[in-house]
């Protein structure tokens, strides 16, 4: 199966590989996904829509088993405050659903940021843009097809 990010991926030359696995309502949260494809839970990162003080739409991609430090998020992006949107905000304004949003392929190209520890892995893990399907890439390679920023954020 192809999903927007996929093709992105593709479109663009950009080396990578999927991996499907079984997926439940329940167990969206990154942790379990890492489990259920024998990855280390800090290679399989997740992504945070967000809204600054201006209403900007700003995304964050961290490490599955952090939290995102609002504050050092807020820094990063060059805002004065950071909050998490609504989960039904999310579908509108990405094109994705809660447990399956991918940093590709969003709707529009909002501003993007990764935490840094992603450099330390030759490849990283992030949704494919469905739920129960993951891409595998390295972390140089995303940043250039979303245009993201490496930053401190967890």
């Amino acid at each position: 199966m192809k999903t927007n990010a996929v093709r992105i991926l593709e479109a663009n030359k950009i080396s990578h590989s999927t991996l499907e696995y079984e997926s439940s309502e329940e167990e969206l949260d990154a942790v379990t996904v890492a489990q259920k494809i024998n990855a280390e839970p800090e290679q399989v990162f997740k992504t945070l829509v967000t809204r600054n003080e201006k209403s900007e739409i700003i995304v964050f991609v961290i490490p599955g088993n952090f939290e995102l430090n609002l504050k050092k998020a807020a820094r990063a992006s060059s805002s004065k405050s950071i909050e998490m949107i609504k989960v039904k905000e999310l579908q509108p304004l990405t094109g994705y659903i809660r447990g399956g949003c991918s940093p590709i392929g969003m709707k529009k190209q909002f501003p993007t940021f990764i935490d840094e520890t992603a450099q330390l892995h030759d490849n990283i893990y992030c949704s494919a843009g469905i739920r129960g399907m993951q891409l595998n890439l390295n972390p140089s390679d995303l940043t250039k097809v979303i245009d993201a920023t490496f930053a401190d954020l967890i």
